[in-house]
Formats: structure tokens, sequence, C-alpha cells
């Protein structure tokens, strides 16, 4: 009974979060954004690296999951914006449009993408909600959406700023092997939470709503 509870307590609370006014789920989106904010300020210096380890992608892997696709993907806009125009949120409570335009810029701006990735996987599959599915999914967005474009504008700004030649070892080296056991560290707290704070029942027309309840893994 506590059980069955619980999961309908979470199929109300996702499917309100489906149905809110667009002002409220504004409010959710700044909510998350705020986050970001406060996890970007956990921050440890890498020696060789202009790019800090933060906790910053593990709000922005749950922030899909808590708000779909398009509303995580603007909490991460908001992120970006509000800090580009001067909210001082960025690590080290950094901001402004030289923040984004340094070497961690185009990590920011695969907060964006990883979000709506995420958020889109978790409104449309029941089957994604599980602890393995939501695991592997955060760990493709965590080193391809996020990863990718962040080393993109570190190596130009490398070679543009720094004026220097960065070979491909050198470049993952400085922005992706020094994060790797973090980032999976972070990823599976996110997916574990994800996993216990998702209902197993179809609130958005699912398009696996008839099947998932054949599906074994945890």
């Amino acid at each position: 009974m506590e059980v069955a509870r619980i999961n309908q307590a979470k199929y109300n609370v996702f499917r309100w979060r489906y149905e809110l006014s667009i002002p409220k789920k504004l409010v959710l989106a700044l909510g998350i954004a705020c986050l970001t904010g406060l996890a970007a300020q956990i921050r440890v210096p890498v020696p060789w690296s202009p790019v800090p380890v933060t906790g910053q992608t593990f709000a922005v892997l749950l922030a899909g999951v808590v708000l779909g696709s398009w509303w995580g993907g603007i909490s991460l806009a908001l992120y970006t914006g509000l800090g580009a125009m001067g909210l001082p949120w960025f690590t080290g409570w950094s901001s402004g449009l030289g923040y984004l335009a340094g070497p961690t810029g185009g990590y920011i701006t695969g907060f964006i993408l990883a979000a709506m990735f995420l958020g889109y996987f978790t409104d449309k599959y029941i089957r994604s909600r599980s602890f393995f599915s939501m695991l592997g999914l955060m760990l493709f967005a965590n080193f391809i959406l996020i990863h990718i474009p962040g080393l993109i504008q570190l190596h130009f700004w490398l070679s543009l700023v720094k004026g220097e030649a960065v070979s491909l070892s050198h470049l993952l080296m400085m922005g992706t092997i020094p994060f790797i056991v973090g980032d999976i560290t972070k990823a599976i707290a996110a997916a574990a939470i994800a996993r216990g704070i998702t209902p197993k029942l179809a609130y958005n027309g699912e398009v696996d709503k008839e099947k998932w309840a054949s599906w074994r893994l945890p």
C-alpha cells in the first residue's frame, strides 16, 4: 500500500508539472537555473587546465528529468543568458559575455543540449526512467553533448587567445580526462535520483506506455 501511494505521488507530481501554466513553469525553470548557479560554486581547480571540476553537471543532468525537454532547456538557457547579462552565478561567482567566450563557455552551451536531450527521453519513454537506461543517457549527454562543444571552444580559445597549438591528446587531457571519474560519479548519483523520482506510469502519452510493464531492467 505504501509503495502504491509513493508511485501515485510521483505520477501526480510529474502530471502536475506537465500541466502547469507557462508562468509557473518559468518559475520552476528559474529555480533550476539558480540550483545550477549554486552548484557551479562547488569548484576544484585542475592545475594544468583552465577548466575546473564543478558541481554544475549534476544539476544539469537532472534539469531535463525534472522539467522536461523544452523547459529543462529553457532553464539552462536562462542560466546562460542571465549569466551573460551580468548575474554572477557562473563558476567563481563570475558573469558576462567574456566568460562565455572563455575556455569553459562551450561546456555551458552543451548544458542546454544535455537538458533538452534528457528531458525528451524522460517525457517520451517510460523505459528511459530505469536506473541503467537513465545512466546511459546521462553519460551520453555528459561526454557527447557537453564535452564536445566544450572541447571545441577550448581548442579555439587556446589557439586564438593563447596562441597555443594543441594536439587532440593534450586537449583531452585538459578538457575531458581529468573529469571522467567525477562526471561518472555525478551521473550515477543523478540517475539514481531520476530513477527514484520518476513515475512508471504514462503522464504524457508516452510512446511505450503499453509495453513498459514487460520490461525488467531496474
